[in-house]
């Protein structure tokens, strides 16, 4: 990493803070072990404390250190170790790796560690600590007090810190919250909170996941929305005169007075099992067509073959999953192949380590466990029976399909296939993800803080929509969707002579494109400030430097303009507009938001 190697050097000493702002399942639990080995090379760190959200991650965290490949690639031999509250957490090794809750029980420890030796201090998923609220607010749940007490307790083992790496796959909460840690510019008037990512001593690392498929450091979905009707009573009477709803559609109505409560009666009856047996029979088919390939006779365990995660509303619903799926096999087969990690298990991080490190179990269901940060690239298909609608929860549930799987061959022969309700909630979430990562041509708008972050308020487990009692629901229809990122290139030659005017029109087309796409992953990547219509504006930068606009050019100045495009960032050349006074709030903002010195090169 050019930046670490920088603060190495001293080229970059004033840096303190870095910022990894990396799509989920793009391999951000790298960058630990690649800081770790700079900086203690350099003398600047003695240590590394990693400290993660819960304790079945430390055990991903301490295979990152000691994985062979890696340790070839870089040339390091550091060990870190799983740590509990106990005096020299590290035991002579090169650091330690610690959960919120650990250091919410004994603060004073931690802040002492840091003090004593200069540390490099790893905060991983950094989106669960929010900022502390004005003196005296009420938590509002008892998970709002859990990750203010995690808040409180980690701020001085922050401060302490020689330098701090902090790890996300979003930077936004589903609760609209500032995170803790980060740099944010004053609140603008209708608007939620804004990162200022020019902060002093601090530097931001982007890597999107248009990035990450360019690179083909992820895998690319394929969403198989199934819609459905429920019917429910009102109020949760169960007399024989209560109002009965419905059947109601899950993808049609009204968000707020239809689909939540359809979406809540469909996960607890007929239609979550019409679901789990669209997924399970995918997976059955995917392992048995990679056993085929391989020649494997059956029931012989081999890794690679894919597996699926069930994700569930509530531990209850998880329960009756699990009983589902194990009816489906054989009695012997299903307990050996289905296993349950919930909160309420006892065994659960045995179930988590098993389903991630070995060839049986090929199934878990869970509720949240292992909805972020599982490090399990078997996973092949998900089964997305969860009501919570919150972006961020969204993408880190999708991202535990898009990991490349070592085990299971070739890139191209691999994919994610997520099942999920086919709701208005989710719809909305994956128009965003295709906009954001150019597979969709749609101009981008300017979003309300709703939209934004789409579920201020999460949709807790024990909230039932007006107290309902769910009768019925089944499913009706099934469609798929690939996402995958738009290719800007020009279309393959046609066997027969095209028309002048088509072709103009396609390279016109594709120049549009190129444009958008180049607009959207800057946005995405943080490579320019957001605000106003970038690709407006990038469309203006591009006339200016080939010195007319696209609907002039002749064909060879097509050809051209799309060749410099792909040598070329528009970002690199938007000091083009400065002194235009249709551009004046676009120039005053770059000026505003970028430090002096890069303003002046620019």
């Amino acid at each position: 990493m050019a930046l670490v190697a920088a603060m190495a050097s001293g080229e970059a000493g004033h840096i303190r803070d870095i910022l990894a702002a990396v799509t989920p399942g793009g391999g951000k639990s790298l960058l630990p072990v690649i800081a770790a080995h700079r900086l203690i090379a350099a003398g600047l760190v003695e240590r590394v404390v990693w400290v993660v959200p819960r304790d079945s991650l430390r055990l991903q965290a301490e295979e990152a250190f000691v994985d062979p490949l890696w340790r070839a690639t870089f040339g390091h031999a550091l060990s870190v170790r799983a740590a509990d509250n106990e005096r020299d957490p590290a035991r002579g090794l090169a650091g330690y790796i610690t959960t919120y809750q650990a250091v919410a029980a004994a603060p004073a420890l931690h802040r002492a560690e840091a003090q004593a030796h200069r540390t490099l201090l790893v905060i991983d998923e950094v989106h669960h600590l929010p900022a502390p609220g004005k003196p005296g607010a009420e938590e509002a749940s008892a998970e709002d007090a859990e990750a203010g007490a995690w808040s409180r307790a980690m701020l001085p083992v922050m401060e302490a810190a020689a330098y701090r790496l902090y790890l996300s796959g979003t930077l936004e909460r589903a609760d609209g919250k500032r995170i803790l840690g980060l740099p944010y510019r004053p609140a603008a008037l209708g608007r939620g909170p804004e990162l200022d990512l020019d902060a002093p001593g601090l530097a931001v690392i982007g890597y999107s996941r248009a990035q990450a498929l360019a690179e083909r450091a992820v895998l690319p979905v394929t969403f198989g929305a199934i819609d459905g009707e429920a019917s429910w009573l009102e109020g949760g009477r169960i007399a024989g005169d209560s109002p009965r709803v419905g059947p109601h559609r899950l993808g049609a109505g009204s968000v707020r007075v239809t689909t939540r409560p359809a979406l809540f009666t469909a996960l607890r009856t007929g239609f979550a099992r019409d679901l789990l047996s669209e997924a399970f029979h995918a997976t059955k088919r995917l392992r048995a067509r990679r056993r085929a390939e391989r020649d494997l006779p059956p029931g012989e365990p081999v890794r690679g073959l894919g597996k699926l995660l069930v994700v569930a509303p509530d531990q209850a619903s998880a329960r009756a999953y699990l009983e589902t799926l194990r009816g489906w096999m054989p009695a012997g087969q299903g307990a050996r192949d289905v296993r349950l990690a919930t909160s309420g298990q006892g065994d659960a991080h045995a179930a988590l380590a098993a389903f991630r490190l070995t060839p049986e179990p090929a199934i878990l269901v869970t509720v949240a466990m292992a909805y972020e940060g599982l490090d399990a690239p078997e996973v092949a298909v998900v089964a997305a029976l969860t009501h919570i609608r919150s972006r961020p929860w969204l993408e880190q549930m999708l991202a535990r399909a898009t990991r490349v799987d070592p085990h299971a061959g070739a890139y191209d022969t691999q994919q994610a296939l997520v099942f999920h309700p086919d709701d208005p909630l989710f719809a909305r979430f994956r128009l965003e993800l295709e906009t954001e990562q150019g597979s969709s041509i749609r101009p981008r708008r300017e979003r309300p803080v709703s939209a934004v972050v789409p579920e201020r308020t999460r949709w807790r487990d024990d909230d039932e929509p007006a107290g309902i009692t769910p009768l019925e629901s089944n499913a009706i229809g099934l469609r798929y969707a690939l996402l995958r990122p738009r290719l800007v290139e020009p279309a393959p030659a046609a066997p027969a002579p095209e028309l002048p005017s088509v072709t103009e029109r396609t390279l016109r087309q594709l120049l549009a494109a190129a444009v958008a796409a180049q607009a959207v992953e800057d946005e995405a990547s943080l490579r320019v400030p957001r605000g106003s219509n970038l690709a407006h504006r990038y469309n203006a930068v591009l006339k200016r430097v080939l010195g007319k606009g696209r609907a002039t050019m002749t064909l060879p100045e097509l050809e051209a303009a799309l060749g410099w495009l792909e040598r070329n960032r528009l970002s690199d050349h938007l000091d083009c507009l400065d002194g235009d006074a249709r551009y004046a709030w676009s120039a005053r903002q770059r000026r505003g938001r970028w430090p002096p010195e890069r303003a002046a090169r620019r």
